[in-house]
């Protein structure tokens, strides 16, 4: 048991981090927990090694890292997410009569724990199981927007983070960045012909009790087929049933 200790400490620094909306200086964690300096810079060391915390270098502060956030979706992944969001699609892709389809993000992609496929529409590459980029989904943007912006660069923080399919997407941090502040002006994100040539998405943001994002649910629909006003209806939709499935999951 000569580790334990080591493992309170880094559950305290954890949980430390997770309870402050901005990433905090090494000082204030090793005060705060009462732990000497050395000692607090060590466990840092490892929990960044590992992927848990993240390492802020023009603020000189520490935030929770991307294995923090997996840690968390993974949860959300399980059996009570599908089990909430299951009738909520439904009821959505009977009102659209489009194909819908729930994501959670794990790291910089998406990963689909829900399709529901509306009668009558084609397959699509957004089956149970599959992971795609986020910021090349209409789900998986609309989850990012709802990110503090230390996060969203705490994933993004290289250019491989973000991959081009079918020769679109943001290709940068900035390009990313004025992407995400369309959608939290409109509160909903759209993609086009980035995933499937032809198909377009319309997706928002699903929210629990602390108001962090925990899922993305989208509409995927042939482009041509949707008017103006047919495209209104389906976004009141999506932002319907996101608003919906977050009351269920206790947030507002």
């Amino acid at each position: 048991m000569a580790n334990a200790p080591a493992a309170a400490q880094a559950l305290a620094v954890l949980q430390l981090l997770g309870r402050h909306a901005d990433p905090l200086p090494a000082a204030t964690i090793a005060r705060e927990l009462g732990l000497p300096r050395s000692s607090t810079y060590h466990l840092l060391a490892v929990l960044s090694e590992a992927g848990f915390v993240s390492h802020l270098e023009d603020d000189r502060r520490w935030g929770l890292g991307v294995a923090a956030y997996e840690l968390g979706s993974a949860y959300s992944r399980q059996a009570p997410l599908q089990r909430l969001a299951r009738p909520v699609l439904r009821q959505l892709v009977d009102v659209t009569t489009h194909t819908g389809h729930l994501v959670v993000l794990h790291g910089t992609d998406v990963l689909y724990v829900i399709e529901e496929r509306a009668p009558g529409r084609p397959s699509l590459v957004t089956d149970v199981g599959v992971r795609l980029p986020a910021q090349l989904t209409a789900s998986g943007l609309a989850v990012l927007a709802a990110l503090p912006h230390r996060q969203v660069r705490a994933l993004f923080s290289s250019p491989e983070d973000f991959v081009v399919r079918h020769g679109g997407g943001p290709r940068s941090l900035t390009s990313l960045r004025a992407e995400l502040s369309t959608v939290r002006r409109r509160g909903y994100a759209t993609e086009d012909d980035l995933i499937t040539p032809g198909l377009s998405s319309v997706g928002a943001a699903v929210r629990e009790h602390t108001g962090h994002p925990v899922a993305g649910i989208a509409v995927t629909y042939p482009r041509e087929v949707l008017g103006a006003a047919d495209h209104e209806e389906l976004v009141a939709a999506v932002i319907t049933a996101a608003d919906a499935l977050t009351h269920r999951l206790g947030g507002h």
